[in-house]
């Protein structure tokens, strides 16, 4: 049997596996695979190492006469690259699995669906998931701790104590070393992915952030930063409108539809806290309440939904609430140009 691997199976590391099975005669590396791979390592990303590991593993079998290993194709162009995310690379390995009378292997069910439309023989196997829900930087919290701050080669160091009265700490007498850096990073990156409280809500070279639980995750790397660093950030209060003076002309005044309310102050205030109080306020005196955030990570009852960037654009988001019409819309984190003009066009 000859095999020929899309990148996901290759980065999940299923080839060689298939391979351990002994019925692979020849596997056929498209060219394309060991771009976007390459493409992906020097983005800083695991996922282009693991691939580029498992090819490893390919060659040293090949040398042990296991199998016969053949790159084939082509680079994806510029165009190609482009377009990847509407298939055209995609495209290219089905191809080349057709020529070469190979079986398509692949953990992408959309590849593997659109193979089987197209008569290519195809072996779909289930992308490889890490079921852990733990995550190993919870280490550093306690109950006062409001932010994990872990770098390379750093000592860990907190944010802890009470609402004015925060403190700048270290929480360990020995920096970590990279590989735990590492480790800590892939733990985030696993939990954000698999676990059912958890999602990613930015990714770029070099910087995700993800949302698990009430706490924030940054999670940064080279060559975006000169070291991987993990920053955790979390609400250590929630509030309601009775915690602040005035509760009762606050009330009055959130009540008046007439009138936007715009929430100022300096980093680190209280403003989203103080948010989030007047969404639950709203919520539980019958109003229908949505909020644009992003990231979104207002702690917030599971009637109140909340909506993000869509198609990358939270113009398009505002587009759609107007649509919705909740009684209500909370914008948290109005910091752009584009954030105060789509603040005014929601007549906010």
């Amino acid at each position: 049997m000859d095999i020929l691997p899309d990148t996901s199976a290759v980065i999940d590391g299923r080839v060689s596996e298939r391979v351990a099975a002994d019925d692979v005669d020849a596997v056929y590396v498209p060219e394309a695979v060991v771009g976007e791979l390459e493409a992906q390592a020097n983005d800083g990303r695991d996922s282009g190492w693991e691939g580029l590991e498992e090819l490893q593993r390919l060659a040293d079998l090949a040398d042990e006469g296991g199998i016969e290993l053949e790159y084939v194709g082509r680079r994806p162009d510029a165009i190609e690259k482009r377009d990847a995310g509407e298939g055209e690379i995609d495209a290219l390995i089905r191809d080349l699995a057709d020529r070469h009378d190979a079986t398509l292997l692949t953990s992408d069910v959309v590849q593997s669906e659109v193979a089987q439309a197209k008569g290519i023989a195809v072996e779909y196997i289930e992308p490889r998931t890490d079921d852990t829900t733990e995550l190993t930087l919870e280490r550093y919290l306690d109950d006062e701790t409001m932010s994990v701050h872990l770098k390379t080669d750093v000592r860990p160091m907190a944010k802890r104590g009470t609402i004015g009265e925060m403190r700048y700490e270290r929480i360990d007498a020995d920096p970590l070393s990279e590989a735990e850096m590492r480790s800590i990073a892939d733990n985030v990156l696993n939990v954000a992915r698999t676990a059912t409280d958890g999602f990613v809500e930015l990714s770029h070279p070099g910087m995700t952030i993800v949302q698990i639980r009430d706490m924030r995750i940054a999670v940064a790397e080279p060559p975006f930063a000169d070291g991987i660093e993990v920053t955790a950030v979390r609400p250590i209060v929630k509030t309601d409108l009775d915690d602040y003076e005035k509760a009762d002309a606050l009330r009055d005044r959130f009540t008046e539809r007439q009138r936007g309310v715009l929430i100022s102050g300096a980093p680190g205030a209280g403003k989203s806290t103080f948010a989030q109080a007047v969404a639950e306020f709203l919520n539980d005196s019958g109003y229908a309440v949505k909020t644009m955030e992003k990231p979104r990570d207002l702690q917030v009852g599971p009637e109140i939904t909340q909506y993000t960037e869509l198609s990358g654009s939270m113009e398009n988001t505002a587009d759609s609430l107007l649509m919705v019409r909740p009684d209500y819309t909370i914008y948290d984190e109005v910091r752009k140009t584009s954030d105060f003009e789509t603040f005014a066009d929601m007549r906010l």
